[in-house]
């Protein structure tokens, strides 16, 4: 759970930078900062399954623990997509203009 919670951490890091850049910017600042939004929303989800998974795990419902912890880490990839998506709009909102 440790790993899974780093990983979380990270994602919702790349999440408030990708804020951070976009509120200095303006017109693709405004995607930066809803694809930022988006991946700190998926992060707290997967962070959200990783606890069911592991309170069901201390509970000793195997089954319980293995369905959260799949939907923990099927929500930790969608947040991994939305970080790097709010990376990508950052990227955009902070490239001089041509």
């Amino acid at each position: 759970m440790s790993t899974a919670f780093t990983h979380k951490l990270l994602i919702a890091a790349a999440a408030v930078a990708a804020i951070s850049v976009a509120s200095c910017q303006k017109p693709a600042a405004d995607n930066a900062a809803s694809a930022a939004s988006a991946a700190a929303n998926d992060a707290a989800a997967a962070q959200s399954s990783a606890n069911n998974a592991m309170n069901a795990a201390a509970s000793g419902d195997v089954s319980s623990a293995a369905d959260a912890s799949a939907a923990a880490a099927n929500e930790a990839a969608g947040a991994t997509k939305s970080a790097a998506t709010a990376e990508k709009s950052a990227a955009q909102a902070n490239a001089p203009s041509q």
